[in-house]
């Protein structure tokens, strides 16, 4: 089989301490909820569902190509608590090998919307257009199109988009994934 031919699995991750989205290799979606009152034990859930995402248990299969995550926001409240979620996903993808990629908001909604900012339903009303999907909610919606952007990147996308936008995703931190 040819690299031209490989079909890659990507695993897209929404993180944050209250409500995580992720996109699978197959495309479904879910959102991890924690509760405060769990305290740090939070850390543990969300490394949990994760490490079953990227296949890190027994029977799951191979391990997914590239794990694509929102980047830490600069600037944020919310920046400290998603960097203690990154800093266990990011320390379990390296023990398990797994390369990913780093995509700031404003570059992610580029790709999706052909604008880097605005609200949730832009990207919501991306995802109806281009996939035919709606989400539960708009970390799993993230979490897809982190997804739909490591396979684009991958060479391998879901559907077609326009060159601007897909230009859009040299701006990200992409690991260095033969594609």
């Amino acid at each position: 089989m040819t690299d031209e031919q490989r079909k890659f699995t990507v695993v897209g991750l929404d993180l944050s301490l209250t409500g995580s989205g992720i996109a699978y290799r197959d495309g479904s979606t879910a959102t991890v909820k924690t509760k405060q009152k769990d305290g740090d034990g939070r850390l543990a859930q969300i490394e949990q569902a994760v490490q079953i995402a990227v296949g890190g248990s027994e029977g799951l299969g191979p391990a997914v190509d590239l794990v694509v995550m929102e980047d830490i926001p600069q600037n944020s409240h919310a920046a400290k608590p998603i960097a203690m979620v990154h800093g266990v996903v990011r320390n379990l993808l390296v023990k398990t090998g797994i390369p990913y990629a780093l995509v700031t908001p404003a570059t992610l909604k580029s790709y999706a919307t052909g604008k880097g900012s605005g609200d949730k339903v832009p990207m919501a009303l991306a995802a109806y257009k281009r996939a035919g999907l709606e989400f539960e909610d708009d970390n799993q919606c993230d979490a897809a199109w982190l997804r739909w952007a490591g396979l684009e990147w991958l060479g391998n996308p879901e559907f077609s988009m326009p060159a601007a936008q897909r230009d859009a995703l040299k701006k990200a931190v992409w690991p260095g994934v033969a594609r």
